[in-house]
């Protein structure tokens, strides 16, 4: 387990692709082998990738196992992809997506490489304006804070408004509960 984790703390795999759509950066099954190929042979390491369909309930997955042999010892972490079709690819297309799907996170949970930035899957895909840090609210002090309270009571405006539109402090906040 020693090389295992001298592999783990060595593999620097960096984000080596951009999905344009989605615009996020990933890194793909056969990039995290391209990484890690170096490190198998330098702890005397082998790697085998295999994948088999299961069938749970009424769905089929597609099952991947990373099998790596070290000194003897086999370590075995298996990822699942459900297999389904996809507008305007073939049966052999959603398989081998599946397969590419389901290798790299088998491949992830060996050697202990984190996604959550990249994976659409595991991450809030929020509109970049939601991510955008809102502008700062002004205040309403005095004189000015009495005439929207004045203007709120003739129904000018509402205190939802007024809320919006200003930082209120908490005496303010107070002020428009009693309305």
């Amino acid at each position: 387990m020693k090389k295992l984790a001298e592999i783990q703390a060595e593999l620097k795999c960096p984000k080596g692709s951009f999905n344009a759509f989605g615009k996020y950066k990933y890194r793909s099954a056969e990039q995290i082998l391209e990484s890690v190929k170096p490190l198998l042979y330098k702890h005397g390491a082998t790697l085998v990738l295999s994948d088999c369909i299961e069938q749970i309930g009424n769905k089929l997955f597609l099952k991947a196992t990373a099998t790596l042999n070290i000194d003897g010892t086999e370590i075995l972490v298996d990822s699942y992809a459900e297999m389904g079709e996809h507008k305007g690819m073939s049966s052999e297309q959603c398989t081998g997506t599946a397969s590419s799907y389901a290798r790299k996170y088998a491949l992830n949970g060996l050697f202990l490489i984190d996604e959550t930035e990249s994976d659409p899957d595991s991450r809030d895909n929020k509109k970049e304006e939601q991510l955008k840090p809102k502008a700062k609210k002004t205040t309403i002090e005095g004189e000015r804070f009495l005439k929207a309270i004045e203007a709120i009571r003739n129904g000018e405006f509402t205190a939802e408004e007024l809320q919006a539109k200003f930082e209120l402090n908490e005496v303010q906040q107070k002020a428009l509960l009693l309305l």
